[in-house]
């Protein structure tokens, strides 16, 4: 066999090798760092590019109506009281009242024994009359000079005298009954028939009750936002479904001292008569109301030191913006002045914002299905 291949065996090797060559280049192009891969150009096509701006949840304001109110505690007074006392000692003859029943002005309510007090009254006329005659003859003898004009002042001071005594017998009378002094009710008597009372005892309370007082006490710092006629609202323990509404009609014109409150006192009318004097209500004054407010939420708000801050996505990029905040609700924050109706306010996402960062709003992401329809479905599919 000769040593030299042929040209065409010679031709035919180098083929081979060739091939061999391009096998193994193939692979270890597929292998190399900056070679392309599979799915590059897909993901290249798709979601290679980097997002423009930091991921943050946001939200339009919310415009619609705020109410400023204020909590406060509260007594209830009867519109008017009164302890019924006697003027005069003497036996108790008559109670003409029912405990617990209504009465009304004018009526009578007990009588004491005036059997004293009558005949003083008649012995005082008597004086009067005497006194009366004697100074009219006294004028008939001075027109016929038989006496001076000083014993004519003399009959005429007796006169004035006796007739002021008879005066005084009747007023002491006349406070042997004792008359209501206006329409409401009666309470539980604290005296019988026949008791001996003396002036300034006790006998019987009055209250009226048709409308009652509530007074209740108001920090000084809402002093300027209250006025007469504001409506308040009251809940009572006895009755805690239902709220009672009245009307502020005086307010005290000095402040406590040692509270730093003001005492205010509203009319509440109680016509079914529920309410009683004595009773502790819850109380809520409507302070203000604002049909146009703009409220964020509560997770919006980013307080910086003293101050209060906002984001606002404006044109893909955060602003921080300073508000002043108003009413608290649960959830939300009123906005009283920074703050536009037709902003957009960041939610979630503040930790790595700065003023002027570029920001990309997440998708609002719809609300859960409630649990029971979760659990509906699968009883349609199993049956």
């Amino acid at each position: 066999m000769s040593s030299r291949l042929s040209p065409r065996v010679s031709i035919l090797v180098i083929s081979m090798v060739a091939a061999l060559a391009a096998g193994c280049g193939s692979k270890s192009d597929s292998k190399a760092p900056g070679a392309a891969k599979p799915g590059d150009a897909k993901s290249a096509a798709g979601g290679g590019d980097k997002p423009k701006g930091l991921p943050v949840k946001a939200q339009p304001v919310t415009v619609g109506e705020v109410q400023s109110d204020l909590a406060a505690v509260g007594s209830l007074m009867a519109s008017e009281s009164v302890l019924i006392r006697p003027e005069i000692a003497g036996r108790v003859v008559g109670l003409h009242f029912q405990e617990g029943r209504p009465v009304h002005k004018g009526e009578k309510m007990v009588s004491i024994d005036a059997s004293e007090y009558q005949a003083q009254l008649a012995a005082s006329s008597a004086d009067a009359r005497t006194e009366m005659q004697k100074y009219q003859r006294s004028r008939e003898l001075l027109e016929q000079k038989f006496i001076s004009q000083e014993a004519v002042d003399v009959a005429r001071g007796s006169m004035e005298r006796a007739i002021a005594k008879r005066q005084a017998d009747e007023a002491m009378l006349a406070k042997t009954t004792i008359k209501a002094p206006f329409t409401g009710t009666v309470a539980l008597r604290l005296i019988s028939p026949g008791a001996y009372v003396k002036a300034g005892d006790d006998i019987v309370r009055i209250e009226s009750t048709g409308t009652l007082k509530l007074d209740f006490r108001v920090p000084e710092v809402f002093v300027s936002k209250l006025k007469q006629g504001q409506t308040v609202s009251m809940r009572t323990d006895a009755f805690p479904g239902e709220t009672f509404t009245g009307r502020i009609y005086a307010l005290d014109p000095a402040v406590d001292e040692k509270t730093r409150t003001i005492l205010a006192r509203a009319e509440v009318p109680n016509a079914e008569g529920k309410l009683r004097p004595g009773m502790f209500g819850r109380v809520n004054i409507l302070l203000e109301s604002r049909p146009t407010a703009i409220t964020v939420p509560e997770q919006a708000i980013w307080p910086q030191g003293r101050d209060t801050f906002v984001y606002r996505a404006v044109d893909g990029k955060a602003v921080l913006t300073k508000i002043r905040i108003g009413v608290r609700r649960p959830g939300q924050v009123e906005v009283i002045d920074g703050l536009s109706p037709n902003d957009i306010v960041v939610t979630d996402g503040q930790m790595k914002l700065k003023d002027g960062a570029p920001v990309m709003v997440l998708p609002m992401t719809p609300p859960a299905p409630a649990p029971g329809a979760q659990a509906a479905t699968p009883a349609k599919a199993g049956s």
